[in-house]
């Protein structure tokens, strides 16, 4: 799916062709395939759909940090204009942490349990920064205070299993802001959180996207989080974006059937009966093993047709969207 001209400001990043395969003992897995998508200055693009549809691989391999055994091609993967695809080891690792930032899924798993928060806040400022250990002091408490953590002082010389979880995602998010980044992506940052903590987590990102101006990517499989925070939506499936467009547009006027049916998973106040059954997707997401033809969705699809198993045209509408689908045909894109 082609990155869309989604209108004014500066385009952060632009991923054109994105594509990841593993090499396993069984084959060579596909998860991330022919993946396309902009974000501008002061935007946030929400990536959604069910684990395993390779969102959080997607993010990985723009970040550069894939595993060892996965091989990344793109047609183009552009960070304010540069082409990170064709971009040395030493460049990315300039970048990344840097102009580039990551909240990763689990603040548990992502911090040292060796090394207390101001050693882990400080290390990578020092680094691009060659500040002073007191100026990357001064910083750390900056941030910490500014993502609502009470005490920042205080803080610096705790550990990681000195906090609530609560409090180590939000030394995540400081940590990303530390040297000031132009890109954010956010992998399920409220996942491992209560709903009251999510939803302060989920505000807190959002004023400071708005207060700083930068592109957010946030991953997620959570609809009701999209509805509050996102600009725009990409909706992957089986490694691939089958469709794109404004927020607002994908909940009022879903084009593929996935969309669809992820929405008809949520309930509705006001039409949902209490303890009345909630809708469901029938099946599973396919083996991303050996070679994909046509729709990826059609053995799960309620309107699938015999045409669904050959190449699926791109489809837009004046509005903005793109899907992949027989169903619907607005604009065929070329």
């Amino acid at each position: 799916m082609s990155a869309p001209d989604v209108g004014a400001g500066e385009v952060v990043l632009d991923v054109q062709g994105l594509d990841v395969d593993i090499r396993t003992g069984g084959g060579v897995l596909h998860p991330v395939r022919d993946v396309s998508f902009q974000v501008r200055r002061g935007e946030t693009l929400c990536l959604v759909g069910e684990s395993g549809c390779g969102k959080s691989m997607t993010s990985l391999a723009v970040m550069d940090l894939l595993p060892r055994q996965a091989t990344r091609r793109a047609q183009s993967l552009r960070f304010l204009g540069e082409d990170l695809a064709r971009a040395g080891g030493r460049r990315i690792n300039a970048l990344r942490g840097d102009r580039m930032a990551m909240i990763f899924q689990e603040p548990m798993t992502a911090l040292n349990p060796a090394y207390t928060i101001g050693e882990q806040l400080a290390e990578h400022y020092r680094h691009h920064r060659q500040a002073t250990a007191a100026a990357a002091r001064d910083r750390a408490i900056e941030l910490l205070e500014k993502v609502g953590i009470a005490s920042a002082g205080q803080r610096l010389g705790q550990y990681p299993h000195q906090l609530s979880g609560g409090l180590r995602q939000r030394v995540m998010i400081a940590m990303a802001l530390m040297c000031g980044p132009e890109l954010l992506i956010a992998d399920e940052p409220s996942t491992a959180l209560d709903v009251t903590i999510q939803a302060q987590i989920l505000r807190l990102l959002a004023d400071l996207q708005q207060e700083l101006g930068i592109a957010m990517v946030l991953i997620t499989h959570d609809l009701g989080v999209v509805a509050r925070i996102a600009d725009r939506v990409a909706v992957m499936y089986a490694g691939e974006v089958v469709e794109e467009g404004p927020a607002a547009r994908i909940f009022a006027t879903p084009r593929h059937p996935y969309t669809t049916g992820l929405l008809g998973c949520i309930p509705v106040p006001g039409r949902t009966p209490p303890g009345g059954k909630l809708g469901t997707i029938p099946g599973v997401v396919p083996s991303l093993a050996g070679e994909l033809r046509g729709c990826s969705f059609r053995d799960r699809c309620p309107h699938v047709r015999p045409e669904c198993a050959r190449a699926i045209p791109l489809r837009a509408s004046p509005a903005g969207q793109q899907w992949r689908c027989v169903l619907a045909p607005e604009v065929e894109v070329a």
